[in-house]
């Protein structure tokens, strides 16, 4: 993580644990079946690569939306949703960059919220994600590798985060991912291995129940 995206995380950490102490109207977060929040979020690739060429792609902050639906007080839904990311793929072997993609992670998740612990709504979750890659270009340096990739990936996800409502249904929220993401590169037609992603995703953010 770069001296700017810590800044930034760190500023919205401070937010959060700021208004914990002035939050007046913890029930009013639990009021209505819709939640809808909006984050700021740190990806750190774990960048597991059995290649042979040493692929691995840049860690980055981008934003983040979800919509969560309660089915009751303490069992909820949620769908999180960003727009295409485009990432870097860099190779050691190579010493340079190689080429780039976009990718598109939604997850769905089934969460269960802890109640009864005054301002904070701390809560658990597990979910399946699906990641797109699309837009695959690599450079001409690697050219003669004719490089690939699978476009479609599954995988699990858990969660760990909290709520701290400040009143009027809205609320901060901080949250960690972690998500199996990767794909199979493919080299002339041919597959040469497996990069894993699977990132852990840092995020911090407001949200209004509905």
């Amino acid at each position: 993580m770069n001296t700017g995206d810590r800044r930034l995380l760190a500023g919205v950490a401070c937010v959060v644990l700021g208004a914990t102490g002035g939050a007046s109207d913890a029930h009013a977060q639990d009021a209505g079946n819709w939640l809808v929040r909006a984050r700021v979020v740190h990806l750190d690739s774990a960048n597991k690569d059995d290649t042979g060429f040493g692929l691995t792609i840049n860690n980055k902050v981008l934003p983040e939306v979800d919509i969560s639906y309660f089915f009751s007080p303490n069992l909820a839904a949620e769908l999180i949703l960003t727009y295409p990311q485009k990432q870097t793929i860099h190779s050691s072997v190579v010493g340079a960059d190689i080429g780039t993609f976009k990718h598109l992670p939604p997850t769905l998740t089934m969460q269960y919220h802890f109640t009864g612990l005054g301002n904070f709504r701390p809560y658990v979750g597990a979910g399946i994600n699906y990641t797109n890659l699309s837009s695959v270009k690599f450079d001409s340096n690697v050219a003669a590798l004719n490089l690939g990739v699978k476009h479609n990936s599954f995988g699990l996800a858990v969660q760990l985060g909290v709520d701290v409502p400040i009143g009027g249904g809205w609320l901060l929220n901080a949250d960690v991912k972690k998500v199996q993401i990767g794909t199979t590169v493919y080299s002339n037609g041919n597959s040469v291995g497996k990069l894993r992603v699977d990132p852990v995703l840092f995020g911090l953010g407001v949200g209004k129940r509905f």
